[in-house]
């Protein structure tokens, strides 16, 4: 491993290791894929992996706004990867989509007629995604493991690339990028890579889920404001989903191995949900006036904040959903 610039530099073998020992408080529910399009394979020179990802944290600094690099990680030609930004934050990548997700950038130009995968890059994206999927619990299918593609990019509504999207991440990519395309070509090779291993249940003993109400909210190491925050994590964000495993005076547990606490005042309870519809609309309020502003699909999961009447509210969103169309858990 190599660091510089505030990034970690990682072969597969290393990511796959590392993944599994960072410490992650939100809920991921989803991981993204997508391609830089630009940069491409002629900006990388086999060595200039931090020149890169630096210049597109500028870029996402400096001209879109955002407060940090877009992606958590990103991979590179020669099959190496590296890191983005914080775990603990949510991914600037699809515009209205990006709740509970890592997001994950793969230099290149992956549309036909672009750049050639190497070997070496499409076994890393096939691991990572794996070890992501291991690390995480997510089952192996089009909801956990998402393309930009199937997303609108201007409402960021799921449409499953019928109109108005971008190629992202290329009509070459495996194949394609439609959803059929990656049931056919690259789901069964992470499926294979994990090597039928069964992804383990949830740990047992979960009482609930929470949202974070603050902007950062900082985890400590026993049940008190005065105790030290744990030094091997960052602290959780706003709107990101804990799971909480105990409760003591107010204070909430948010692992089952060890003793890492938020205060429960700036939380808020959620449920997680399954939609249960073909296609569910989202709408701005509780009731069928208000505008549809998103699309979920069937198995879709999410976290319920508020019911009001026949109606749900997404987490900490004003999102509305039929309540009659979802499984609670």
């Amino acid at each position: 491993m190599e660091s510089k610039n505030g990034f970690l530099k990682m072969n597969i073998a290393e990511f796959v290791s590392w993944i599994q020992s960072q410490r992650v408080a939100r809920t991921i529910l989803t991981v993204q894929q997508h391609h830089t399009w630009s940069p491409n394979f002629t900006h990388f020179n086999g060595s200039n992996h931090f020149e890169r990802q630096l210049a597109m944290k500028n870029h996402h600094v400096r001209n879109n706004g955002w407060s940090d690099i877009g992606q958590h990680f990103t991979s590179f030609p020669d099959g190496t990867i590296v890191t983005g930004r914080s775990l603990e934050s949510t991914p600037s990548c699809i515009f209205g989509a990006n709740r509970d997700s890592i997001c994950i950038e793969h230099l290149g130009n992956f549309d036909k007629d672009g750049d050639n995968m190497t070997n070496e890059h499409r076994l890393a994206i096939i691991q990572m995604t794996a070890a992501l999927c291991d690390k995480f619990r997510l089952p192996v299918n089009t909801f956990s493991i998402i393309y930009h593609h199937w997303f609108e990019l201007s409402t960021g509504k799921r449409n499953n690339g019928m109109g108005g999207n971008k190629s992202c991440p290329g009509t070459n990519f495996f194949g394609g990028n439609k959803v059929e395309d990656c049931m056919t070509n690259f789901l069964p090779l992470v499926e294979q890579q994990l090597q039928s291993t069964p992804i383990p249940h949830l740990p047992v003993g979960i009482e609930k889920y929470v949202a974070v109400t603050a902007n950062s909210l900082s985890i400590r190491s026993s049940p008190s404001a005065s105790a030290s925050k744990a030094s091997d994590r960052d602290a959780a964000q706003l709107g990101a989903i804990l799971r909480i495993y105990e409760e003591s005076n107010g204070w909430l547990k948010i692992s089952n191995s060890q003793s890492h606490w938020v205060y429960g005042k700036y939380t808020a309870d959620v449920q997680r949900a399954t939609v249960n519809a073909n296609v569910l609309r989202v709408r701005s309020g509780p009731g069928s006036e208000f505008p549809v502003v998103d699309n979920m699909m069937k198995s879709e999961e999410i976290f319920i904040s508020k019911i009001k009447g026949d109606w749900a509210k997404i987490s900490l969103e004003e999102k509305w959903l039929s309540k009659s169309y979802l499984d609670f858990k």
